[in-house]
C-alpha cells in the first residue's frame, strides 16, 4: 500500500491525536477512577499495561477502599491483546481481580468506544492545539466535565446492551431491539 500524500496548501491542525490511541482510562458509574495518557511512542503492550493495571489498583484502594478491601469490583476491558496476554490474566488471577469477559465481536460494548471517548470528542471538537502538553491539558478538562448522570446513563445503556446481547445467545443483532426478549 502506498504512503499518503498530502498537498501542502491544505490547512492542517498542528497537532492531531486519537484520544483511543493514546489514553487508558477507567471509569464506573459514578465517574473516572483513573486515566493516564499512553507516553509519544508507547504501545500499549502486556508490559505497559500491566503497569497500568497496578496504578489503578492502587487508585480502587485508595477511592473505593470497601470495594478494594471486600474485592468486590469488577474490571471490564475488551479483547485487546495486552488485556487478554496471559501475563495480564495471571496477574489478575494473582491479585483476585474479577473480570467480566467482553463478548467476541461485541465492539457497543465496549464503553469507552461508545461513551467516553465521544464526549471528549464532543467537547474538544473544532479546537486546535499547540502541542501534545495542550492537548492532554485539554483532554483532561473535558474528561472532568462530564457530568455524573451521563456515567450512570452509560451504565444503563451498557446493561442494556448485555441483557440483548445475552437474549440474542450472542448473535449479531442491530437497529432496534424491540423483537429481543429480554
Amino acid at each position: 500500500m502506498e504512503d499518503c500524500q498530502f498537498p501542502t496548501t491544505i490547512n492542517i491542525p498542528l497537532v492531531q491525536i486519537k484520544s483511543q490511541n493514546n489514553v487508558a482510562d477507567f471509569f464506573y458509574i459514578r465517574g473516572i477512577v483513573h486515566y493516564e495518557f499512553v507516553p509519544t511512542g508507547q504501545t500499549v503492550n502486556r508490559v505497559y499495561y500491566l503497569e497500568v493495571l497496578e496504578t489503578l489498583r492502587e487508585k480502587v484502594r485508595r477511592k473505593r477502599p470497601k470495594l478494594f478491601a471486600n474485592n468486590s469490583w469488577i474490571l471490564y476491558h475488551d479483547n485487546a491483546p495486552a488485556h487478554m496476554a496471559l501475563s495480564v490474566r495471571e496477574f489478575l488471577a494473582t491479585k483476585q481481580i474479577t473480570v467480566l469477559e467482553h463478548p467476541a465481536y461485541s465492539l457497543d460494548q465496549a464503553s469507552s468506544d461508545f461513551f467516553l471517548f465521544p464526549k471528549i470528542k464532543e467537547i474538544l471538537k473544532g479546537r486546535y492545539f499547540n502541542d501534545i502538553d495542550d492537548i492532554r491539558s485539554n483532554t483532561t478538562a473535558a474528561l472532568k466535565a462530564i457530568p455524573q448522570n451521563q456515567f450512570q446513563n452509560c451504565f444503563e445503556g451498557w446493561t442494556r446492551r448485555w441483557h440483548w446481547c445475552i437474549a440474542s445467545q450472542g448473535e449479531y443483532f442491530e437497529g432496534d431491539h424491540s423483537s429481543i426478549q429480554q
